[in-house]
């Protein structure tokens, strides 16, 4: 009954009030994108169009007064290549053998594009950036709490035996991983206690989903960001002694079963499991599409179809990886759009991260070293599941854009003043 209050009061709720405040509609909207209430309560919470109600709430408030700033500075690469990768797979689409589901990926992925921009549109302040990560990290954590609650008092691994929202156990656990990164930066700057202890207590349910779903993919994006995180940091006591601990309660957490899942990852071809071995001859295989589809690929969301068809896989079987999954179907020019969405993202917020670039509130910084992080942690675990409906990766880095859009904007003001600070030479 909860989860059916919780939605009817977001959802219609919150669509009113997204009239005339369209950020309101935007953090409903990626709340929902993340929690899938439909799924999340599927006793009580009966089948309805919850999202797009509140995408075209969303859409008609910001089109009041927000639809003709286009001001993206800095962070127009960033949109470019992800429009960019739309355009491309609806390009491909038109020449795909499996027109249904082509057309399924070109408007799953235009789902998620829109919101994207309309909220690089509305993030004008850090105030609205803090509200953006703080809904991600809960909305995720919750996730992971209703997880860690069925495995802890029912005995049911239920990420691992049931899935989520037509995702298996990887495609969760590289959610958990991606949103991880937030919430770790969040231990270590938020300034009222309770919110670190919120955050910390969500990190902890995060890395515990993803020792349960036994995905090596999602351990190594652990591992990623684990490393990332160490570099990016400031050295200080605090913070080094936080990040030990929460690497102690991690190992302790995973059992033995996990490490030797773990231990598989890295063995010899002729003693490596089936399942790793799949993976590599899948790669082979989605790389010889794309070199023989250069242009086009195979087509949105037809790998699974080629590879039954021509390299003698069981039907609809995925290729294990994001990346060369998309370089098959979208070909080279859908392939470098999807790289350049978040590297060319990273790029621009790496100087932002390491203060090497000035920005006028120091949670910019912050902002920027916890997508950095999440990206590199989620490209890590990519590369062995195929996942390209996650919608979380996507809303992480319009957090990283949105960081990118706000410094560059007060940049010239901020390098004018130090150069008026600077002693002129006579």
């Amino acid at each position: 009954m909860k989860g059916l209050i919780f939605t009817y009061a977001l959802c219609y709720g919150g669509a009113v009030v997204s009239l005339f405040n369209p950020f309101v509609g935007l953090l409903i909207y990626v709340c929902f994108a993340i929690i899938k209430p439909e799924s999340l309560w599927y006793w009580s919470v009966p089948r309805g169009n919850y999202s797009r109600i509140i995408a075209v709430a969303l859409l008609l408030g910001w089109a009041r007064d927000k639809i003709r700033d286009w001001r993206f500075g800095k962070a127009a690469g960033v949109a470019a290549a992800f429009a960019g990768l739309w355009l491309w797979s609806v390009v491909s689409a038109l020449a795909a053998p499996d027109q249904e589901r082509a057309w399924f990926f070109v408007e799953t992925v235009f789902k998620i594009l829109l919101p994207f921009v309309v909220g690089l549109s509305l993030i004008d302040s850090v105030r609205k950036l803090k509200q953006l990560t703080w809904v991600i990290v809960l909305s995720q954590g919750y996730l992971a709490f209703e997880f860690n609650q069925y495995y802890l008092f029912q005995g049911i691994n239920y990420a691992k035996d049931f899935g989520f929202a037509g995702m298996e156990e990887g495609s969760i656990a590289i959610g958990m991983v991606t949103a991880l990164s937030l919430a770790i930066y969040l231990i270590l700057e938020s300034d009222a206690w309770w919110q670190k202890a919120v955050a910390f207590f969500i990190a902890g349910c995060l890395v515990h989903v993803v020792l349960l779903s036994f995905s090596r993919g999602g351990m190594l994006g652990l591992i990623g960001v684990g490393f990332v995180t160490l570099i990016m940091v400031p050295k200080r006591p605090t913070n080094l002694a936080v990040l030990a601990a929460g690497g102690l309660i991690a190992i302790s957490l995973a059992g033995q079963e996990v490490i030797k899942r773990f231990e598989t990852t890295f063995r010899q071809t002729e003693v490596r499991d089936y399942s790793a071995q799949s993976r590599l001859e899948l790669w082979g295989n989605c790389w010889d599409a794309m070199l023989h589809h250069p242009l086009l690929g195979v087509g949105p969301w037809q790998f699974p179809l080629v590879a039954h068809s021509q390299y003698g896989w069981p039907q609809v079987k995925e290729g294990h990886s994001l990346w060369l999954q998309m370089g098959a179907e979208l070909g080279v020019p859908g392939f470098v759009c999807l790289i350049a969405f978040y590297a060319l993202g990273v790029r621009r917020l790496w100087p932002i991260a390491r203060g090497k670039a000035p920005v006028p509130d120091p949670w910019l910084r912050v902002g920027a070293r916890m997508v950095v992080t999440a990206t590199i942690g989620f490209a890590v675990a990519a590369q062995f599941i195929s996942l390209w409906a996650l919608e979380l990766p996507y809303y992480i880095m319009l957090i990283g854009a949105a960081v990118i859009k706000l410094q560059g904007a007060a940049e010239p003001e901020m390098r004018g003043a130090d150069l008026a600070q600077t002693p002129q030479e006579c």
